[in-house]
């Protein structure tokens, strides 16, 4: 049997069982990287000595019954974006390639407590900063379905590794959609859980007020065994929330009668792809038949929500990034004529193009007289956007939209148009503004064999409902078992 295409429940069973090691399975997993990794570009980082050093200790736990987990002996790898004691974090940045934690994030702490088995470092555009992951300093990730196309972004290169199967799940982060719109991209399962319900210590920041980690997997289930495993209240993080953390397994009942699915008129718009459009609503239909009752529901703001994204998340990437002047860690130019000359030109070397724009529009926004005609006002145009969702889940449980308005689009399409580009964000956007839980999982393919995703959005702390919803749909179809061919 073909190790590397289990889901993590199936291998977890193996392990138990003794059919299989993990050292077998992360060396099936190392040479299927070996293998496919020249066409796709997912990682930045490959770490095959201490992976199999993990998977032997994961085995002699196996072997005595001791602290094992769901994930015990699992290869699975983090985008390069959480911090990793010894193992170079770059943020797919030339500011960051040199850069070595000297500790763990949280989630990567988590992770390994949990028994994993962590392959490497997943490529990503740099600082989170796309929707296409063409933005790498390194290289651009080309999507497994097909080569030509982006496996959405940021965190493209975690999407196109488990769908190429060179890993069991992997971990991404979400700050406008970079986790549910690669999923879409890449006919995966990925999650965005609640902001605060993952911590985001040692996960380096973009957007303070709106990131959050999440996990990517092959189906619902593996989702909630990885959300229990990273999930939870943590002191080292002032955003995290205290709140208790169900087991996300027992959700998973395919039990969807009664349920009110929110359907937005909003996210259903002159433009979007028809047969993205024509797939949601044949998902929506299932989970119908299934016993839910699709209720319209209205999100009346919507339309200003990349406008107040676009204005929120630069200002805070603004802020966030002026750490990176070359004095403590990281890139610096040494031949200079000055402090200042300094930071200038390693700023400059450092950050990719798309970086440059976001600080310089979040630098503007956060400017002396401009300040209250834009950051603040997209502060409180995204009150208004939280209320909308409020309002709206006094009438449903969960809501289903189309994660993205388009599938996969090509290489180099949008790179010359950041308009449209930061469009392919529309529908998921909302979601990182309002701080709610939201999840992409595949409901079918274009006439072209590319992936398409269903998202699900659910209240506050409420992922439990919205994995419910997901399996229960899952459940009822094959998508989610289709795997490209490379």
């Amino acid at each position: 049997m073909d190790l590397t295409s289990l889901t993590i429940h199936g291998l977890s069973d193996k392990l138990k069982k003794k059919e299989t090691t993990s050292v077998e399975v992360t060396k099936a997993f190392l040479k299927r990287m070996e293998e496919v990794e020249k066409k796709v570009h997912a990682f930045i980082t490959v770490t095959a000595d201490e992976a199999l050093k993990r998977a032997a200790e994961a085995d002699g736990r196996i072997a005595k019954g001791e602290g094992v987990t769901p994930l015990t002996g699992v290869p699975i790898a983090v985008k390069d974006i959480f911090c990793t004691k010894g193992v170079k974090t770059t943020c797919a940045s030339r500011i960051l390639d040199n850069f070595v934690p000297p500790y763990d994030s949280t989630v990567v702490r988590k992770l390994k407590e949990a028994g994993t088995v962590i392959l490497g470092k997943n490529n990503m555009d740099e600082f989170a900063m796309g929707s296409s992951t063409e933005n790498s300093a390194f290289s651009p990730t080309y999507n497994p379905w097909a080569l030509d196309r982006v496996p959405g972004g940021s965190s493209g290169g975690s999407a196109a590794s488990v769908a190429a199967s060179e890993c069991v799940a992997s971990v991404g982060t979400d700050t406008g959609g970079s986790i549910r719109q690669p999923a879409s991209c890449c006919g995966v399962v990925g999650i965005k859980p609640t902001y605060g319900r993952v911590s985001r210590f040692g996960m380096i920041a973009f957007a303070s007020s709106l990131d959050q980690a999440g996990p990517f997997t092959k189906d619902v289930t593996d989702s909630a065994i990885m959300l229990n495993a990273i999930a939870g209240w943590d002191p080292s993080d002032s955003t995290s929330i205290k709140a208790e953390v169900p087991d996300y397994r027992t959700f998973l009942t395919a039990e969807v009668n009664g349920l009110k699915i929110g359907i937005p008129k909003e996210y259903f718009i002159e433009g979007m792809d028809k047969e993205v459009e024509d797939s949601v609503k044949e998902a929506l239909e299932v989970l119908k038949k299934a016993g839910a009752t699709l209720v319209p529901v209205t999100l009346p703001h919507t339309e200003y929500a990349v406008g107040v994204y676009y204005l929120v998340a630069t200002a805070e990437a603004s802020s966030n990034l002026a750490r990176y002047d070359g004095v403590k860690y990281g890139l610096r130019v040494s031949e200079t004529g000055g402090l200042l000359d300094m930071y200038k030109k390693t700023r400059d070397e450092g950050f990719g193009g798309e970086v440059k724009r976001r600080i310089m529009l979040g630098t503007y926004s956060l400017s002396a007289g401009y300040y209250d005609a834009y950051y603040k006002k997209a502060s409180q145009v995204r009150t208004l956007i939280k209320n909308d969702f409020d309002a709206a889940f006094r009438s449903c449980d969960v809501i289903a939209t189309p994660t993205a308005p388009t599938a996969a689009f090509k290489l180099g399409e949008r790179v010359e148009d950041p308009l449209t580009m930061y469009l392919s964000d529309i529908f998921t956007i909302s979601c990182n503004l309002a701080g709610i839980p939201g999840m992409s999982l595949p409901c079918g393919f274009t006439k072209d064999g590319l992936p398409i995703g269903l998202q699900i959005l659910g209240r506050t702390l409420d992922e439990g409902t919205v994995l419910k919803t997901a399996y229960a749909y899952e459940q009822a179809t094959e998508w989610h078992k289709r795997r490209p061919k490379l």
